[in-house]
């Protein structure tokens, strides 16, 4: 990786460690954005991570549920889940691949588990969309594991899925906040170095081992948020997997509640009436 002495380095600013809750029928989720601690990193709603083995912290899904206003982000590192949308929409995610649901006006899916027992871990990310595109068209990007490039760079293992890295560019395409999305893995000592845009929003998310920023230690389960600057240099104090994320924010006020994130509290309303007569997604 390219070294650049004269951009600034980005700080970690915050250590924001997981939350267990769950969600759904009951799945367990380590939880880090959308809780009392970190509402929200502009564009970015809300970070769950699942991983079991035992398959009673899972295997209750996450049965029909409606979202509008915003993108859902499932990225599946193992394990098997089926999604089904209200549209006839269908499609499985498998070790590797990434789901980017762009629900706009409305879906109402489901998100099952294809499995009873073993590992399932993932990650599912919400993404905000500003106010002209709350009520569009929805749509998916489902990627699978062969088209998520790898790229060795250094000592770092970089699976790029959205953003550039190396040269390499990630499958995803036509996200209005021009996200960066990198799995990174990192051995003992390694370091990483890696330049984002200046006005992005931005920051890591520890899954194994803990990282290294300045004065800052970022243990495992948990987030670093990523001040302002040019590029970011991380070390890994022990052998570590991380996911770094940025994207332009949006700037505008949020109204969320629920599977609803929209501007003010009558769009969030009406987001709710048209839930339950049935017209959401509804042209």
């Amino acid at each position: 990786m390219k070294e650049t002495k004269n951009t600034k380095v980005r700080a970690v600013e915050h250590v924001v460690r997981a939350q267990a809750t769950s969600d759904g029928a009951g799945v367990q989720l380590l939880r880090t954005i959308g809780t009392p601690t970190l509402d929200h990193v502009d564009p970015f709603l809300l970070l769950d991570e699942f991983r079991s083995e035992d398959g009673a912290d899972y295997v209750g899904g996450f049965p029909d549920h409606p979202h509008r206003g915003f993108e859902t982000v499932t990225y599946m590192l193992a394990g098997r889940m089926r999604h089904r949308d209200h549209s006839g929409n269908e499609g499985v995610l498998r070790p590797g691949s990434v789901q980017w649901m762009t629900a706009g006006r409305g879906i109402v899916h489901s998100e099952m588990p294809e499995q009873e027992e073993g590992l399932m871990h993932g990650f599912q990310l919400w993404v905000n969309l500003p106010a002209e595109l709350k009520l569009m068209e929805p749509r998916y990007q489902d990627i699978p594991p062969e088209e998520v490039p790898e790229v060795r760079a250094g000592q770092a293992t970089v699976r790029i899925v959205a953003g550039t890295f190396a040269g390499v560019e990630g499958p995803v395409r036509g996200v209005v906040t021009k996200p960066t999305y990198l799995d990174v893995h990192l051995p003992r000592g390694a370091r990483f170095e890696h330049e984002l845009p200046a006005d992005d929003a931005a920051f890591v998310y520890v899954y194994e081992g803990g990282l290294i920023a300045g004065e800052a230690v970022v243990p495992p389960n948990a987030l670093g948020q990523l001040g302002p600057g040019e590029r970011i240099d991380l070390e890994a104090g022990a052998d570590a997997r991380f996911l770094l994320i940025s994207a332009s924010p949006i700037g505008e006020p949020v109204a969320r509640y629920g599977p609803f994130v929209m501007n003010t509290q009558a769009e969030l309303a009406e987001a709710f009436a048209d839930y339950q007569a049935g017209r959401l997604g509804v042209r």
